[in-house]
């Protein structure tokens, strides 16, 4: 535990809290560009209306117009009071006292450090007069408040005193977790209690708090893993005692309508909930291991559809690529990559722009990712014989516009959606290959004949993310000339000096240096001079030879560029294009 001399505060400090000349909270949230005045006279007018008596800071989180970190962050600019992080938080029980934990957990309020004279508590409202008195009261010493975020405190008390009962034995949650694995209706009691709902909605809190886009729960021998995807990175979290394991799971699985009682074969689900008011869908997926069920729950926020190609990282030049596509009547939009390469973003991102009043659209998917308003979207059952094959036999005759199958898996489906494309229908969708040209050669061995191919497509675009670069901590640099002639960066640097940026690390990116993601693609337009080149079973670098001369920019030369601008760094376009060479496009 980090040295508690910088955050406490001497006894003077509490009247000189109270005082009415520190700034109003709202003001510092407005003066941080946190918050629009609409925001506060809405939380405001809550405030007033409800029965009991809330701080604004908390209706603010609730609202879904702040996390729990700004107003933590703004309070203890407020109070003077420094913000206590969770990694100062103590590994057990400090102290000897009487303080009853449920009093603690009550209050959100978590005992840091205590010698002979003073104790030093983290609390979420350190203005509460009542438990500083109360603490006072009891362990008969100076009461040091410190600040810290609510769902931190709790999960660290929860932590804290769980551990400490399980190792007395008096354990409730733990010990009877493990103990009713065969009693099913048991096991769904346990599920429904108050402490464990609390603690897999933390899990999820927290996991949309810090941007990730999975949860991970993974049983092991004597060990429950959590850990969370950030950034497309697996990074592990605090995780609940191994002895909850089955109540975690089974809750889990309740939330997601699956059959607890079953833990021999994976199942499939999905649920809603809300996170600091917005609105998420969850995917969530079980297999059985060897010491339990592992589950992965996707984390998908509902408005995300929402999103258009420049968020996306499309630069102009491919934005407006990508519009001239998709403005062709009818014909195959290929997009291209590896599972987790952002495909279906991108596809949603065309269906939005596609979503018209006198276009008809329908899509084919597993799952169906979101729901878009005004779009038909089908999910494909292979369990009942609805496969994507057989689904696209039947929507051809809805009279379609446009047509969206998730994954092209087989010959099947890749043969019905090439007919589809010829009579008429703009056809969208994904094939798993490394790069554009790449896909051309995969329909091939696929079976689809290369004159129908060479007819029917009109687009490839392949895609990998790459993580951006956190603006708060990135450091420019001046790389090796070496470095700039081996990539040729100064293609990309318009005659000045090349700067490249280095990640390093803050609070508001969690250390790594990089906070979110972005696409970097080609597009490969199907020319007659490419066509040409199929047709005559030309090899994949002859193709792409040809593609450069005619403009397009590989993945990597994008990716480099998109360094070279300070978006990413050229560790990330390297680690996502390693088959690619650089240099191979045009500027």
């Amino acid at each position: 535990m980090k040295s508690l001399a910088a955050v406490k505060i001497g006894p003077a400090r509490l009247v000189a809290v109270g005082t009415p000349k520190r700034p109003p909270l709202c003001g510092l949230l407005v003066d941080a560009g946190k918050l629009e005045s609409p925001d506060i006279e809405r939380a405001l007018r809550l405030q007033r209306e409800q029965d009991d008596w809330e701080r604004i800071g908390s209706i603010l989180v609730k609202l879904g117009l702040l996390s729990e970190r700004d107003v933590a962050e703004s309070l203890a600019a407020q109070l003077d009071l420094k913000l206590v992080d969770k990694d100062d938080y103590p590994d057990a029980v400090p102290g000897d006292n009487d303080i009853a934990p449920r009093f603690l957990k009550k209050n959100k309020a978590l005992l840091l450090d205590e010698d002979d004279v003073e104790l030093t508590v983290v609390m979420a409202d350190p203005l509460d007069q009542y438990v500083l008195d109360a603490l006072q009261l009891c362990s008969d010493k100076t009461i040091v408040p410190c600040l810290g975020i609510p769902s931190e405190i709790e999960f660290a008390l929860e932590q804290l005193y769980d551990a400490a009962q399980q190792a007395a034995g008096t354990g409730d949650v733990g010990t009877d977790s493990a103990r009713y694995l065969d009693d099913v209706e048991q096991l769904k009691e346990l599920a429904g209690e108050a402490p464990v709902i609390k603690l897999v909605n933390q899990l999820i809190n927290k996991a949309a708090e810090s941007g990730a886009s999975d949860i991970h729960i993974e049983p092991f021998e004597g060990q429950l893993k959590v850990r969370y995807r950030v950034d497309g990175l697996l990074r592990e979290v605090d995780a609940p005692p191994m002895q909850s394991a089955a109540a975690v799971i089974s809750r889990v699985k309740i939330m997601a309508n699956l059959n607890i009682a079953e833990r021999r074969l994976a199942q499939d689900g999905r649920f809603k909930q809300r996170v600091r008011g917005v609105e998420y869908d969850l995917r969530v997926s079980t297999v059985p291991t060897m010491y339990g069920e592992s589950v992965v729950m996707r984390l998908l926020q509902r408005d995300a559809a929402a999103m258009d190609f420049g968020p996306l990282g499309f630069g102009e030049t491919h934005e407006a690529t990508m519009r001239d596509i998709l403005a062709t009547p009818h014909g195959i939009l290929l997009v291209t990559g590896p599972t987790g390469s952002g495909k279906s973003t991108t596809l949603y991102a065309a269906l939005k722009h596609l979503n018209q009043p006198e276009r008809m659209i329908i899509t084919v998917e597993d799952p169906v990712e979101y729901n878009i308003r005004g779009i038909n979207q089908m999910q494909v059952k292979p369990q009942i014989g609805l496969t994507f094959a057989n689904a696209l036999r039947s929507i051809v005759r809805q009279d379609p516009d446009v047509i969206m199958i998730g994954e092209m898996r087989d010959t099947e489906t890749a043969q019905i959606a090439v007919q589809s494309a010829l009579t008429g229908h703009l056809v969208l969708s994904t094939l798993h290959t490394n790069d554009a040209a790449g896909s051309v050669m995969r329909l091939l061995d696929m079976g689809v004949q290369d004159y129908l191919l060479t007819s029917a497509v009109i687009a490839i675009q392949a895609q990998r993310l790459v993580r951006t670069l956190c603006t708060t901590c990135r450091e420019a640099y001046t790389p090796l000339d070496e470095v700039v002639e081996r990539l040729g960066l100064d293609r990309f640097a318009d005659g000045g000096p090349i700067t490249l940026h280095r990640a390093v690390g803050c609070e508001h990116c969690g250390d790594t240096g990089y906070a979110g993601r972005l696409a970097i693609l080609e597009i490969l337009l199907m020319s007659d001079t490419i066509r040409d080149l199929v047709l005559k079973r030309c090899d994949v670098g002859d193709i792409v030879s040809i593609a450069v001369e005619q403009g397009m920019v590989t993945m990597r030369d994008d990716g480099l560029q998109k360094a070279v601008a300070g978006q990413t760094t050229i560790e990330e376009v390297l680690r996502v294009t390693p088959g690619q060479a650089a240099g191979s496009s045009r500027p």
